[in-house]
């Protein structure tokens, strides 16, 4: 199967510590991307996000700065037993944080609907919610 990468970079008006726990705690995940979200705290720990059309499992986690996670998709295209793996890269700024985000190891059909989803289920709400709530 050919895969490909997703890399972004988002500004967010609010310091690394908020990003973090907007994309680590159940209910403020949930509030941003809508749906029922599962997400564990440990390495290891399985997650599911958007009732249960996101699935994977923590790799790796540093508070406020990084996380590493596997990610599936259950959508045709996306073979069962196939992960992407995500990381989240945190980086306080004078004026909030820098995320640098990448997506690797994507089915090749998938990079630009999942590039474009990152942006209007994840990067957009989560600047909403900072309106509303910073």
């Amino acid at each position: 199967m050919k895969t490909g990468s997703i890399q972004q970079t988002i500004k967010f008006n609010a310091p690394s510590s908020t990003i973090y726990e907007l994309i680590m705690d159940e209910r403020l995940h949930s509030e941003i991307a809508g749906g029922e979200v599962k997400m564990g705290r440990n390495i290891n720990d399985r997650f599911s996000v958007f009732d249960g059309y996101c699935t994977g499992y923590n790799i790796e986690l540093i508070p406020d700065e990084r996380i590493v996670q596997a990610w599936r998709f259950d959508e045709e295209g996306w073979p069962e037993d196939h992960y992407s793996i995500v990381t989240f890269k945190f980086k306080n700024t004078e004026n909030g944080c820098e995320l640098d985000f990448n997506q690797s190891e994507i089915p090749f059909e998938k990079i630009e609907a999942l590039s474009e989803g990152w942006k209007t289920y994840y990067w957009e709400p989560i600047e909403e919610y900072l309106e509303i709530y910073n």
